[in-house]
């Protein structure tokens, strides 16, 4: 069901390390690595359920004062000062000079950037579509090594220093899960298996293209990784996750080995992290890769624009699979281009990955 029902929607809590990351570290003998996991790990369980069990009803956005949907965005920012009541204490609002604090800014800036890229390249006001304002907190909890969006706002940990830093220093992490926000206002897939991977993907290449539009970047100049920079220097890693090469984003002795896969033959199947969501979504990430570089030039244009169709034009399922997302894709690609070489390179990166198209 639709956000924009009357009749509401199940909220997710999304974050941007997944569970199997953090149970990982969890198991460590260095009390300084397992327990900020362990109490992050915890957290996010409880806050989960919590979310699980709340119906939201979305309330329309009023509209500026000219009766018009504002093109400027509307940033709060709030700061926990390291406890867990949200949203914190307000620190800086839309339009206020930047402050002493460099996560504050950041959080300020990346929020800016995600509602550039929506407005600039798709014409979309926020992620509602109606100017939602973007609201997020900083200095969640103690050394917490995580960052999520809870359907309502946007929060960010310092991370524990030693496996994992600030989590506004990455301009695609605030993309990523602002992108949630807008899953959940347009196609609201189901967070679960395949639709759950494509949920996470699309929350991917959007932080991608958020950070790739942000620094002027072409498809080829960026280096399609996510959340580089969050990972402290003692990491062998250089992020997350690879969109370019699945399951080669990091390989350490405490966080052990990149388990994304990046074609449907290697798909992994469990009932851990709902399903997979955050292992699996390597497949169509890859897939988009391919897309981007295949066309050449900004990647938020045309295979940016191909997704962007599919996510918002109603078609696709709440409980959508690769290969019907894929399918959509394709459609998308004939009805905006022709059948030219944006549908050719479509077909060509699913094949690549291993999801039929027909």
């Amino acid at each position: 069901m639709h956000p924009q029902s009357q009749h509401g929607f199940q909220p997710v809590h999304c974050t941007i390390v997944p569970p199997h990351v953090l149970d990982k570290l969890s198991q460590s003998d260095n009390p300084d690595l397992a327990g900020p996991s362990r109490r992050t790990l915890e957290g996010d369980a409880a806050r989960r359920t919590r979310r699980q069990m709340a119906t939201v009803v979305t309330v329309p956005v009023a509209p500026a004062s000219d009766g018009e949907v504002s093109d400027k965005p509307e940033r709060v920012l709030y700061d926990c000062r390291n406890g867990t009541r949200l949203p914190g204490t307000k620190v800086r609002s839309e339009g206020q000079d930047p402050t002493k604090d460099s996560s504050v800014n950041r959080a300020y800036a990346g929020l800016g950037a995600t509602f550039e890229l929506l407005l600039k390249a798709y014409g979309r006001r926020s992620i509602d579509g109606n100017g939602l304002p973007l609201v997020g907190s900083v200095h969640y909890d103690e050394k917490y090594n995580n960052a999520f969006f809870d359907g309502e706002q946007m929060v960010f940990g310092d991370g524990d220093g030693e496996i994992f830093l600030d989590f506004t220093v990455a301009i695609d992490v605030i993309g990523h899960e602002l992108t949630h926000g807008l899953t959940q206002y347009t196609a609201n897939l189901s967070y679960y298996g395949q639709s759950g991977a494509l949920n996470e993907s699309m929350s991917d290449v959007f932080g991608s293209l958020v950070k790739q539009y942000s620094l002027g970047q072409s498809a080829d100049q960026a280096d399609w990784l996510i959340g580089a920079g969050l990972l402290a220097p003692r990491v062998q890693g250089v992020a997350l996750r690879s969109m370019k090469a699945p399951g080669t984003a990091y390989d350490d002795d405490v966080l052990g080995k990149d388990p994304q896969p990046a074609k449907m033959e290697d798909y992994v199947h469990t009932s851990e992290d709902n399903g997979g969501v955050h292992l699996n979504s390597g497949i169509p990430n890859r897939a988009f890769y391919l897309l981007a570089t295949a066309l050449g030039g900004n990647a938020w244009e045309r295979a940016g624009q191909l997704w962007f169709d599919v996510l918002t034009g109603g078609q696709l399922a709440v409980d959508a699979d690769f290969a019907s997302f894929a399918r959509l894709t394709v459609a998308a690609a004939r009805s905006r281009f022709g059948e030219g070489d944006e549908a050719e390179a479509v077909l060509k990166a699913w094949s690549e990955v291993g999801v039929p198209t027909a």
